[in-house]
Order: C-alpha cells, then structure tokens, then sequence
C-alpha cells in the first residue's frame, strides 16, 4: 500500500454555491405554499435535501495535515492541500497528521551485553510520510511506533555493554552517537512498513539497576583507581631511568648495584606514595 495523492476541490466556492442552493430552495418552498404550487415545494424540496448532501463532501486540512480517502472500503487517494477541501461525500476521510512528533519511553530494565541489569530510556523524534501506509498497514501507527520503540530499544541495549572495557570496544555509556545512530537504524527498520520516517532517537536515561548500582558503583572507582594507579608507576619508573641515567651521564656520583636498588627503592616511594615523602638525614653511612 503507498500514498497516490488524488485532487479535490476548493472548499469556499462549494460552500457559497451550497448557501445559494439553499436560499433558492427557501424562497421556492415558501413561494410554493404560498400560491399553492405542489411541483414548485417537491422541488424545492429536493434541491434543499441535494444541497444538504453536498455539504458533507466538506473538509478541513491543516498545515502538515493530509486526509486519506476511501469508498465503501477501497482506497481512492490522499489529499494534502491545506484550507477548505471538498470531494465526493460518500467518501469517508480519515485525517492523518505529518507533523513531527516526539514521545519518551518509560524507563525499560533489561541486562546488557555482560548480563548485569540496567535502567534505559529513550527519546524518540518521528514522522508519518506516507499517510496510506500508516492507515492501511497497521492498526493504530501511534501505538505501534511506541510498541516497536521500547522493543529496539531492548533489543540495542543487549547488544553492548554498559561500560568500555577495551580499548575500541562500544559502549552504552562511552558512544553516545554511536548508539543514537544504531537505535535509530534500528527503528527505522521496523516502522518502514508503517510509513514512518524516524528523524532523531537517543538514550535520555541510562544507570544500573538499584539491586547492584552500588556494587558497580565500586567497581567503577577500583578500576579508576587501578588506571591512575598504573599511570603513576609508569611516570615513576621513566623518572628513575630518566634520574640514574643524567648521574651516569655527568659522573655526579658512581653508584653499585646494591647503592642503585636503594635509590630507586627511595624513589619510588616518594614519587608513588599517596602522601608527601618525610626525609631522614643518614648522618652514617649505607651500612
């Protein structure tokens, strides 16, 4: 089923040529009781009851508005020109609005890549471009796009993990556009049949379930811990390579295996240690 735009006709003159009929038909019936004239009140009578008719081939279309047609059960076409429209009055008109519309999902728990649950929501931003599809190939689109929402949405959530733990690895957390742009593919390809185009669609909540937000919550602060951790090892043994290295370099001091452990000993507690090293004065010797 896809959209055939059909024409119809300006809405004001019918409606002025209707208020003519209908005057004509007034006068002629009143002037028929008065002077007695049968043929002249079953005329009137019938242009009245022609008139009456007619009107209900009026219709208004808005901006971004269009209005799907059909008789007895079989589709005849969409029109879309805004103002006062009027067409076959046995036609049944179904507006059907294209103006783009957004909604929020509920807060959905689902488990992520790894299995650990998770709270997720999103923002949907949608539009109907093809109003016969969305009338003809589903029974309400509107509770279909909602339904058809939450379900991609589960199904992209199981697909990656909350956090990055990989250097490249996707993430719901780390690839925001990545995900936005995945979800809305997603979307798309299930409300295509629909007649909907999906414009925008991105996570608006994101966080552990209750039950183990607090478990995560620590496993978030030991990994930080570990990677400043490890940034600081680093520095600090490049610092002691670096230092051995310049006093070689410039015979500063001539220094034995046994004198070089205990300076890179010291060094690395200064330059590794969460708090400000206190110096002790060796009036002796190493020994």
């Amino acid at each position: 089923m896809k959209e055939n735009p059909t024409q119809s006709l300006p809405g004001i003159p019918v409606l002025l040529g209707c208020l003519a009929a209908g005057a004509l038909a007034a006068s002629g019936f009143f002037g028929g009781v008065a002077s007695g004239h049968d043929l002249g009140i079953v005329l009137s009578l019938l242009l009245g009851a022609g008139t009456f008719f007619v009107l209900f081939g009026l219709y208004k279309i808005e901006p971004n508005q269009a209005a799907v047609l059909s008789l007895f059960g079989r589709y005849i076409g969409t029109v879309k020109e805004n103002g006062l429209r009027w067409n076959n009055p046995l036609y049944a008109k179904r507006k059907v609005s294209q103006r783009v519309r957004n909604f929020e999902s509920g807060k959905l728990k689902v488990n992520e890549l790894d299995g650990s649950p998770i709270e997720i929501a999103s923002v949907i931003v949608w539009q109907v471009v093809d109003s016969a599809e969305a009338v003809y190939n589903v029974d309400d689109y509107e509770t279909f796009v909602h339904i058809q929402s939450e379900s991609a949405l589960r199904a992209m959530a199981t697909s990656y993990p909350y956090d990055q733990h990989q250097d490249g690895q996707l993430s719901l957390r780390s690839h925001a556009a990545e995900i936005s742009l995945h979800l809305r593919q997603e979307l798309q390809e299930r409300l295509a049949d629909a007649g909907i185009n999906v414009v925008d669609a991105r996570i608006s909540h994101l966080a552990y379930a209750p039950e183990i937000a607090h478990a995560m919550l620590q496993r978030q602060q030991a990994n930080a811990v570990i990677a400043a951790r490890t940034r600081i090892v680093a520095g600090a043994v490049g610092m002691v390579e670096m230092a051995l290295a310049e006093l070689q370099k410039n015979g500063v001091v001539q220094l034995d295996e046994e004198r070089k452990a205990q300076m890179v000993s010291n060094l690395l507690v200064v330059l590794c240690g969460d708090r400000g090293a206190q110096p002790i004065v060796n009036a002796g010797t190493l020994y």
